[in-house]
């Protein structure tokens, strides 16, 4: 009897599973409805985003033009210079955080954690000019298993190795493309290295 009850709760998920990723299709880009939270055996955390920030996002239009499922606190200026692998969306959607991408792109590496409200900014506002006005772009480039604290700034041309410790409120102007690790400070300098 509980083989046949587990085999029809499975078949339900599935199916509740199915129905959701058409939905998300409908609206967001397939090719970041795949990966650890888009487990197709499971109602996983993808599901659940897809669910939570539809109608904010699609409906009342906060970060409508961000092609994956991303909470309202999130502020994404220009989500196709974003880059990351669909298994850190998590860090990605971390509350308060704020991916300007102008005119360069910001490479987020494999399994790096973001803390909430990191700012990635690629272009400052030019004060020779009147109005909103940017200077040309530089890319930011994040190491892969690296961690970006609380309240963290990563400035315009910064490149940070793998495995690089951001503290809390660091600013980061410059790059530490060695990596391994621990920058904190206003402005950043390295703390220690990490083995």
């Amino acid at each position: 009897m509980n083989h046949a009850l587990s085999s029809i709760r499975r078949t339900f998920v599935r199916f509740f599973i199915c129905c959701i990723y058409l939905w998300g299709s409908l609206w967001y880009d397939k090719d970041y409805l795949v990966g650890k939270h888009f487990d197709r055996q499971h109602f996983s955390d993808g599901w659940k985003w897809i669910l939570r920030y539809w109608f904010g996002q699609k409906v009342l239009g906060k970060n409508r033009h961000v092609p994956w499922p991303c909470p309202a606190d999130v502020h994404i200026a220009s989500p196709k210079n974003i880059v990351f692998d669909p298994d850190d969306m998590h860090s990605i959607n971390s509350s308060g955080a704020y991916f300007q991408g102008i005119d360069a792109t910001i490479s987020i590496g494999y399994g790096t954690e973001i803390s909430l409200n990191t700012g990635f900014i690629t272009a400052n506002h030019d004060m020779r000019s009147e109005g909103r006005c940017h200077l040309q772009g530089k890319p930011i480039v994040i190491g892969d298993c690296s961690w970006v604290g609380m309240n963290a700034v990563i400035l315009p041309g910064v490149t940070l190795g793998a495995h690089t410790v951001v503290g809390a409120g660091a600013i980061v102007t410059k790059s530490f493309p060695e990596g391994h690790c621990v920058i904190a400070g206003n402005p950043a300098r390295k703390i220690k290295d990490l083995e």
